[in-house]
């Protein structure tokens, strides 16, 4: 498509107009990439291109707020690049993607950052940004993370307290890294397991005999998620920064945030749909392709009631966004740990299926409305990562990025007839209401009907600016009104011991060597410091008489009333 294309004029005529807030009746006019008017009985210059949406909703085009694309992990390359991604994206009814960066340890963050860059602007479709792992910590990481944020357009970083000796920080590195975050107002995003109990529920699994997809499960339960969860909260705390917890996979990783805010902490958390749709028990399964396509971090819940629940709690804005986290692998590459789960890549294709997926499984089951599936899939997202409402708003002045949807309208998913990479569909012949018809990125018509009219490299980088409001707002407010400050006082004047031997530590001296500590007495009385018992029989008061016994007749308090 020429990049002209962007200047065409376009009318969205007779459908409803859904925000995440408020839906209404109203026709839509683009010009120039960018939404001129909402509204009824629009007047518009000729030469438009009128598009019908009657019966249909005129949606904000989706956010996917965690993508892989073009990237090496677990010694596998992902099966798509910045072209197929986004293309599978746009028919999805996507219109902009997070991408991630994973620069290897000790390399630098700048490097990869350029490097990404030169390849992904050349092949992108639709709009997209990035998020940059912090893999490693030191004075440097600290500064690349200051220029990125202040002049490459980079306003997220993600941490990982999984992946022991890849990508997982110690705790005090992930609070030096949320304290940067605060202080440059980007996003921090945590992937919270407990990797060091990840390592050993994996050794102990392959000691077993146990090699197969299931080792995934059974080495990183949903207590390692929630304990992680909880010590990622309790140190961004401390940081005073707010904290993104991702891919959200279990009931009890998603009770202690619904917890960490009803305590007014500053938390948001994103799942994904494969985590709140689908079950662990396809681990189980004896197809091993089968169950090894469904190998993703942290893993897929064996609880039935684990989808449902964070269904529910998307729909109640506990859990903020619902991202596909797309990295495609083929069956081949899985294949890699046909002997030990260990070495099967994780990840799974979804960029193409999301808006479908959470459209039936949230809307058409009642868990959500129209607005509440508008802010999950893309208001919310452009709200954290500060793109609101330029982007995930139907407004004069918005980008046009929109998708005509059709609620009533259904598919059928399959890897046979996908765009996304791979050669496994994890939603597998599952029939979905809800089909994008027509989507508009930037003022472009780059979808109908199922027909992609879209250039490769024509999508661009979106610069993402620091402290978004959603999260920074509250936090700087709290800081100004809850500092810390140290108690005015007059300097103490008085004596102040010397410390013997300073600078060295204190030893006991040899077993030969030991001396008797002094007996002193105090006014006749014994010093209840010192004991008297000595095991040879002779006790050191034996010189003293002894006094007859007596007995009281009215002790101290009166006297007992007898019952005892």
């Amino acid at each position: 498509m020429a990049s002209g294309s962007s200047t065409m004029k376009i009318l969205i005529k007779g459908g409803r107009v859904v925000n995440d807030d408020v839906t209404q009746e109203a026709d839509v006019y683009i010009e120039n990439g960018v939404i001129q008017l909402v509204g009824r009985e629009l007047m518009i210059p000729g030469g438009a291109k009128v598009i019908d949406a009657s019966g249909k909703l005129v949606i904000p085009g989706g956010i996917d707020a965690s993508v892989h694309l073009q990237e090496t992990f677990m010694n596998a390359t992902t099966q798509d690049d910045f072209y197929s991604g986004t293309k599978a994206a746009l028919l999805g009814g996507t219109t902009m993607v997070l991408a991630h960066l994973l620069p290897e340890k000790d390399t630098s963050l700048l490097e990869a950052y350029e490097k990404c860059r030169a390849h992904a602007d050349a092949k992108t479709c639709c709009d997209y940004a990035l998020h940059m792992g912090v893999t490693w910590w030191g004075p440097k990481v600290r500064r690349e993370m200051e220029v990125l944020v202040g002049e490459k357009g980079v306003n997220s970083f993600q941490m990982f307290m999984a992946y022991k000796d890849l990508m997982m920080l110690k705790d005090s590195e992930l609070y030096q890294v949320l304290h940067t975050c605060k202080d440059i107002g980007a996003v921090a995003r945590v992937h919270a397991e407990n990797g060091e109990l990840v390592v050993e529920g994996a050794k102990e699994a392959l000691d077993l005999g146990i090699g197969g997809p299931e080792g995934i499960e059974i080495s990183r339960p949903e207590e390692l998620e929630a304990e992680a969860t909880n010590r990622a909260i309790t140190i961004a705390s401390r940081a005073h920064c707010p904290v993104y917890l991702v891919n959200v996979s279990s009931i009890s990783a998603a009770d202690v945030i619904a917890t960490a805010r009803m305590q007014d902490k500053v938390v948001h958390a994103e799942t994904t749909v494969a985590h709140s749709v689908l079950s662990g028990m396809h681990y189980y399964h004896q197809d091993w392709a089968h169950a090894a396509a469904h190998v993703i971090a942290p893993p897929l819940r064996l609880d039935p009631n684990t989808p449902d629940y964070l269904m529910g709690l998307l729909g109640n804005d506990i859990i903020n966004v619902v991202a596909s986290d797309h990295r495609a692998f083929s069956t081949k590459q899985k294949a890699m740990g046909k002997e030990d789960f260990t070495k099967i890549p994780h990840g799974a294709a979804g960029v193409e299926d999301r808006m479908s997926v959470i459209w039936e499984k949230g809307v058409v089951s009642g868990k959500m409305d129209e607005n509440g599936f508008v802010a999950v899939t893309s208001s919310n997202a452009a709200k954290i990562y500060n793109l609101y409402p330029r982007k995930g708003r139907i407004i004069p002045g918005a980008d046009a990025d929109v998708v005509v949807w059709d609620p009533d309208a259904t598919r059928t998913i399959s890897a046979s007839t996908q765009v996304q990479g791979g050669d496994f569909n994890l939603y597998e012949n599952q029939r979905c209401h809800g089909v994008p018809l027509v989507t508009i990125s930037r003022g472009r018509l780059v979808c109908e009907n199922g027909v992609f009219m879209c250039a490769e490299g024509s999508g661009k980088f979106c610069p993402l600016r620091a402290f978004p409001d959603i999260l920074y707002k509250k936090m700087l407010q709290r800081e100004k009104t809850q500092a810390l400050r140290r108690v005015d006082r007059a300097p103490y004047s008085g004596d102040v011991s010397v410390v013997a031997n300073s600078g060295k530590k204190d030893s006991a001296p040899p077993e030969d060597d030991v001396t008797m500590r002094v007996t002193t007495r105090h006014g006749g009385m014994r010093d209840l410091h010192e004991s008297s018992f000595s095991l040879s029989g002779t006790q050191v008061d034996d010189h003293i008489p002894k006094r007859s016994s007596a007995r009281i007749l009215a002790p101290p308090g009166g006297r007992s009333s007898g019952i005892w």
